[in-house]
């Protein structure tokens, strides 16, 4: 058996660069690169070893660990969960991080490998700058914060450990049901010790996307329920575009007559050009999917997690006499809500039940209903995003304008705050490809860093990012990054004075109007400071204009598509008005005693409102 000595660092970059994945046909490189920030935890060791293999596995310097992270899982969503990134960062700070991250990835069911440095194995040194000591159990580090979101977790401390945990590190990144983030927790000395690793194993190996065959007697069961329908409803979730199962579900729709609403994941599935493409459902759905929702006899759900947003707090659609049949690649999920499970593969449950069901449609008069309630709804969002002329326009006014400009070739992205309802209702989608909303950790900072990593997936598109002016200075270092790499965004900040999504909910909920907006927050007698973004924007080496109102919105987005770089939009809105058309029932909790009536009166309506929600 030949053999090469190479540190452990080493051996691990080596062993990446070697992976490579099989997508339609084509053999691409698994790993597009590592994002890393270097400290001394990890810069002598895995930085030392990135430098020698920096042709094959380039590295992308950035400048926040979340935020790095947050671009290498926007990058695997956009491809799709085919290829993927790595992210390093020193023991300490750098590493917990990148824990928020890792949070998003496990709740998103999204890869990515993550490489926080450790601290030293042989603890000669200890206590090490930035250790955390745990008085009784000294095997305790900081990294043991990313057990509860990795799907793996390991602790390198020998190098022949790579020889076992890397393979089963790349196949949960690839696994259609486990995948999520993976953890490698690297102590700085063993990154540095050498092995006699054999040859073979960097030997390069192609990986291929399994995809699990629903079970016959399942398969059986959806069947029979399916044929007994005659007014069925399907809910396309995420699983529908990592599957790659989009024209296979359009192809089902038409066929079968079957409606489609789509989830936060799943938007986009079908263009909104489909006409069976009822839009969005749940609390922050469209009326037609939700009115469908609501007198469906049998909702198949697919590739979905069914959680409270889309089934309205399981108030919406989980009645005693509706039959509900999930088809997901996860068996966790497949379960869910006392559902007909069929564990397996989108695509092919999806080709399978179609055969199943040859000459089988959903009756006619469903159809000419779903198709009536998408003809009003597709009204509703032409006179809500309109121009109005107003001078503080409204989230759905910015979002219409967006829209308007951003073309067939336009991705939107954004992330939490009340922007991912509004575009979940109101974006008209031209098709899978065009909508990256991250809602299922629904987490501020993402915006800015997932369009990154979307552009850095897709540079034959435009990327326009939606952010808010919380978010935004949560995290907007990444812009510097985008001029950096010459990896062009269109970025689009709505200046609402404060967290207005969360005021709004406050409100709703009986509360007083306190710490969320800035003019109800504690400040210096002249108030909070008005933020200059587009300054800000143009210190990060961004092109940048603030505008006022839609029209002149639209005419610097016009500009922005024609800019060579990274270009920063920003507007003043209205932080209180919200679409109220569509929608469905969220579950919060409200307090049961309070001084305030707005709080009682909003008990009663949250009591009253439970009773329609199925255990």
């Amino acid at each position: 058996m030949s053999i090469i000595r190479l540190t452990m660092a080493q051996a691990l970059v080596r062993y990446l660069a070697a992976q490579r994945i099989e997508d339609q046909g084509q053999e691409l490189p698994l790993f597009e690169g590592v994002f890393a920030i270097f400290g001394h935890g990890n810069v002598s060791g895995l930085g030392e070893a990135l430098y020698h293999a920096r042709e094959a596995l380039p590295t992308f310097r950035a400048h926040n660990e979340q935020t790095m992270a947050h671009a290498a899982i926007a990058f695997a969503k956009a491809h799709g969960r085919r290829r993927l990134m790595a992210a390093t960062s020193s023991i300490g700070p750098g590493a917990t991080n990148m824990v928020t991250a890792a949070g998003l990835a496990h709740a998103n069911r999204l890869p990515v490998l993550l490489l926080p440095g450790d601290t030293f194995a042989t603890r000669d040194p200890d206590p090490v700058l930035q250790q955390v000591e745990h008085f009784g159990d000294p095997t305790i580090t900081v990294n043991d914060s990313f057990r509860p979101v990795s799907r793996y977790f390991d602790r390198i401390t020998r190098p022949e450990q790579l020889l076992t945990s890397l393979p089963q590190a790349i196949a949960t990144l690839l696994d259609p049901e486990h995948c999520g983030p993976a953890t490698l927790a690297l102590p700085q000395d063993v990154q540095t010790f050498a092995y006699d690793f054999p040859e073979s194993f960097f030997a390069p190996r192609v990986h291929r996307i399994r995809r699990p065959q629903p079970d016959p007697r399942e398969l059986e069961e959806a069947l029979t329920a399916l044929a007994r329908a005659d007014r069925p409803l399907i809910i396309a979730g995420g699983g529908v575009h990592y599957a790659g199962a989009c024209e296979r579900l359009a192809e089902f729709a038409r066929t079968h007559g079957v409606p489609v609403a789509e989830t936060q994941a799943g938007k986009g599935a079908l263009p909104d050009a489909h006409p069976l493409a009822m839009g969005a459902i749940g609390v922050t759905g469209s009326e037609a999917a939700n009115r469908l929702a609501e007198q469906a006899d049998l909702i198949l759900a697919i590739g979905t997690r069914l959680q409270d947003f889309t089934t309205g707090s399981r108030a919406l659609f989980e009645r005693d006499d509706l039959a509900l049949v999930a088809l997901n690649v996860g068996r966790f999920d497949s379960h869910k809500h006392h559902a007909l499970p069929v564990v397996g593969d989108a695509r092919d449950g999806l080709a399978a039940l179609s055969t199943g069901l040859d000459g089988w449609r959903a009756d006619d008069a469903w159809r000419e209903k779903a198709g009536g309630l998408k003809h009003d709804w597709a009204q509703v969002v032409a006179r809500v995003t309109a121009d109005e002329g107003r001078e503080l326009p409204t989230d759905a006014q910015v979002i219409g304008a967006v829209n308007r400009q951003s073309g067939e070739d336009g991705t939107v992205v954004c992330a939490a705050g009340g922007l991912p309802g509004e575009l979940h209702k109101l974006w008209q989608c031209a098709g899978p490809g065009s909508y990256h909303v991250e809602y299922g950790y629904s987490c501020m900072g993402y915006e800015i860093a997932g369009g990154l990593g979307v552009k850095m997936a897709q540079p034959e598109r435009e990327v326009f990012v939606m952010v808010g002016d919380g978010s935004y200075l949560m995290h907007n270092s990444e812009l510097a990054t985008s001029v950096m790499l010459g990896h062009k965004l269109v970025v689009v900040v709505l200046d609402n004075r404060g967290f207005g999504c969360i005021n709004r909910l406050q409100q709703a909920t009986g509360g007083a109007g306190f710490n969320n907006l800035l003019d109800d927050c504690r400040t210096v007698p002249e108030g909070a400071p008005k933020t200059d973004f587009a300054a800000h924007a143009r210190s990060l080496g961004c092109q940048a204009e603030r505008v006022r109102g839609i029209a002149e919105l639209e005419q610097a987005l016009v500009r922005a598509r024609q800019a060579e770089s990274t270009y920063v939009i920003t507007l003043d809105t209205d932080p209180l008005p919200s679409t109220a058309e569509g929608g469905a029932w969220w579950e919060v909790a409200v307090p049961e005693v309070s001084s305030r009536e707005q709080v009682h009166k909003a008990y009663q309506g949250y009591r009253e409102a439970k009773r329609d929600q199925h255990r």
